[in-house]
């Protein structure tokens, strides 16, 4: 059996694996980007409360 076949099913199959992935996760952030129930990153700009650095330099 010639590989070179195989090798190209098994690169398209895995190529097309990793765009579905992206697409899904890129989705979901989305939709949490989206949601404000979802309570912010304290590394996020526009986060209520104290940021990392802050929460770092009371200690």
């Amino acid at each position: 059996m010639e590989t070179l076949p195989l090798i190209a099913v098994l690169s398209l199959f895995t190529l097309a694996c990793v765009i579905v992935f992206a697409w899904v996760s890129k989705r979901k952030v989305e939709q949490r980007r989206h949601d404000d129930q979802i309570p912010k990153s304290s590394l996020a700009t526009d986060s209520r409360g104290k940021g990392a650095v802050e929460a770092l330099d009371d200690k």
